[in-house]
């Protein structure tokens, strides 16, 4: 069978969807079927979940991430190699690490849950992020899974120490003359004081580098990072961002986040805690963070809202969707699922909706924000700041869509809902992933459900 890079890409991408959605740590490896025109992957069954799946999008094999093992596997998900990655003697509460320092708490058998796995092109490897100490990264060899590093030595290298599978997010921003960069993401899980909640790091050629994962920037007052204020937890003591999603477009980096905030209901005296879905945007070339905008983002239809982020994907318009939007074919569309309501971050309404946003108009909202602000108008406007009613400083500048702040008015939040555009409801099965392709100038989108259905 000859498939052309259209064809090629598009098997990933079913592939990648129905990984994500159909496959469970308990599926036995079947024939295809005409009742099941798909074929399934069986790990290790005592080992428990998969967590993370990403396809080489040059050669259409699939790296996955589980508890205690990275797969690499054929495009037909054949297995090609195998690395264990635990468990091994830990407790979460050490912190250095007890590799990095004497512990006193008991250390037990750990599982290595898989918390983020990225594929780093151009140097031809494998970021394979775990829950051990702390959230440590081994860069595994695509070809055959070798471990050419994992970085211990110091502070910055314990990325995260959050075991949840879902609370990582990293983003590769690639240069053609210099060092890469990774941005990540991260719920802190009440440990600001240890994690920034994002930071922008250093990816160095040689994986054994000692300033492999070390901050971009970092000096006495500033560094390439947002922190948690510790104040924060006394208001909302479970408080974290957590990340659905991460992207690259022009010259930022993007987020889309779920967080907790205290509100007081129309005619009520007290505040409860919701669930605010946000897009974060940071610059790519932002060493000191002062690039940091964050908008709330939702969807309505008949009424209903939808704001507890789900999913997210970033594909094109295409030529069909882009007239209908106003917009150009290869502009940036965000496709997202949202479950009803905003109280429920664990056990989400059934009823769920796929909405798209242009990311030019989020952008737009951003630019006017800023523009505002930096008249003297409002205030930081940030729920997690514990101060949020720090005025913004007026200064006489131009700023354009490339503005990337200065050491005033950041991090900076913007207060109304950009408010996505409703393509398709779900009222009894809840949809729980979300990818996008352009084929034909037609834009195709494909939905997992919480039951394991696949909607095309």
């Amino acid at each position: 069978l000859i498939m052309s890079p259209a064809m090629w890409k598009w098997t990933c991408l079913v592939s990648h969807l129905l990984l994500s959605t159909t496959v469970s740590p308990l599926s036995r490896q079947q024939p295809l079927h005409p009742k099941r025109p798909y074929i399934t992957f069986t790990g290790d069954q005592a080992e428990g979940n998969f967590n993370h799946l990403v396809v080489d999008e040059r050669t259409g094999h699939i790296y996955l991430g589980a508890v205690n093992r990275i797969y690499k596997l054929s495009s037909d998900l054949k297995v090609l190699v195998t690395h264990q990655t635990g468990p091994d003697e830990d407790n979460p509460k050490c912190y250095p690490p007890r590799i990095v320092q004497t512990c006193n708490e008991p250390l037990t058998p750990t599982n290595n849950i898989n918390k983020m796995l990225l594929i780093d092109y151009k140097e031809n490897r494998l970021i394979a992020c775990g829950s051990l100490y702390q959230g440590i990264c081994k860069l595994l060899r695509l070809d055959d899974l070798f471990k050419l590093g994992e970085p211990f030595h110091k502070k910055e290298h314990y990325l995260s120490g959050v075991n949840d599978s879902g609370s990582v997010f990293g983003v590769i921003v690639s240069y053609s003359n210099m060092d890469d960069k990774l941005f990540i993401a991260t719920a802190v899980d009440g440990k600001p004081e240890y994690f920034p909640t994002i930071s922008s790091r250093k990816l160095t050629k040689n994986s054994e580098a000692d300033g492999m994962f070390a901050y971009v920037f970092h000096d006495e007052f500033v560094a390439s990072m947002i922190k948690i204020p510790s104040d924060t937890f006394t208001i909302i003591p479970d408080f974290d961002i957590y990340y659905i999603y991460g992207f690259s477009s022009g010259n930022f980096v993007y987020f889309l986040t779920l967080q907790p905030e205290m509100i007081s209901p129309p005619g009520s005296t007290t505040k409860e805690q919701v669930y605010t879905s946000k897009l974060v945007r940071l610059c790519k070339e932002d060493t000191a963070f002062n690039s940091y905008v964050e908008v709330p983002i939702g969807c309505e239809k008949n009424g209903v809202e939808y704001r507890l982020l789900q999913a997210a994907y970033l594909s094109k318009a295409g030529a069909i969707l882009a007239r209908s939007l106003g917009v150009g074919p290869e502009d940036d569309i965000l496709f997202t699922v949202f479950s009803k309501g905003q109280k429920r971050k664990m056990k989400s309404l059934d009823e769920s909706a796929l909405c798209i946003f242009v990311l030019k108009k989020i952008n737009d909202r951003i630019k006017d924000r800023l523009q505002s602000c930096y008249r003297g108008e409002g205030t930081l406007d940030l729920a997690w700041l514990k101060v949020k009613d720090i005025p913004c400083s007026s200064a006489l500048l131009t700023i354009d869509d490339n503005f990337c702040g200065l050491d005033m008015n950041a991090p900076l939040g913007v207060s109304s809902m950009v408010r996505g555009l409703p393509i398709f409801t779900e009222d009894g099965d809840r949809m729980t992933s979300v990818i996008a392709y352009v084929y034909k100038n037609h834009s195709l989108a494909f939905v997992g459900t919480k039951s394991g259905k696949l909607k095309k």
